[in-house]
């Protein structure tokens, strides 16, 4: 790699750091308020999943 190249690799890996435990926790609260807007939806499908496994294994 070209000094230049490097530079800016460090660059972007220095963004990275900096950014990283920032953007992590807002996508985690988006992730939970999603669940919870589709609980109930989440919960039949996965209630579904359950019955179709249970009536495989008979």
């Amino acid at each position: 790699m070209s000094d230049s190249q490097r530079s800016i690799s460090r660059v972007i890996l220095f963004i990275a750091t900096i950014f990283w435990p920032i953007i992590v926790p807002i996508a985690y609260i988006e992730l939970l308020n999603l669940h919870m807007k589709y609980k109930k939806e989440i919960d039949l499908l996965i209630g579904q999943t359950d019955a179709r496994t249970t009536d495989e294994e008979f």
